[in-house]
């Protein structure tokens, strides 16, 4: 049987979900089978997705094929970096402290709080009136 020549990694962030697959190869990152620059043309966002790559000197190492789902661009691109990171760690145990310590395995909890009954959103409370 063929060794397996990808690794897997589920990144979470906010609503958004991103399965990402790594393979050996020359640094190509497709996401939803475009271009990530074509896809997340903010700087901002393609330095976070890029992020887990620079910390463990990998770029142009692996090929990088992620579907993502859910959430804002802003939430997309922190679960693709969040699912790099872990198929990295898939890839070469030894990527995994350097990834820890620049805090990209740790999910990011931070969510949108639930409307609660008889407020106007989560904390906010219709106005006081006194007569």
């Amino acid at each position: 049987m063929e060794k397996q020549t990808y690794f897997n990694g589920t990144g979470r962030r906010k609503t958004a979900v991103a399965r990402v697959r790594l393979m050996p190869g020359n640094g190509a990152i497709i996401i939803d089978g475009k271009p990530y620059e074509e896809r997340f043309p903010d700087i901002e966002h393609q330095r976070v997705i890029l992020q887990p790559l620079v910390v463990t000197e990998s770029m142009g190492k692996f090929n990088i094929m992620a579907k993502v789902a859910g959430g804002g661009v802003s939430g997309q691109s922190g679960a693709i970096s969040h699912g790099i990171a872990r198929a990295l760690v898939a890839a070469n145990e030894t990527f995994k402290s350097a990834l820890r310590q620049n805090g990209l395995l740790t999910r990011d909890a931070r969510a949108k709080e639930r409307k609660k009954p008889g407020l106007k959103r989560a904390r906010k409370a219709p106005q006081y009136t006194k007569r």
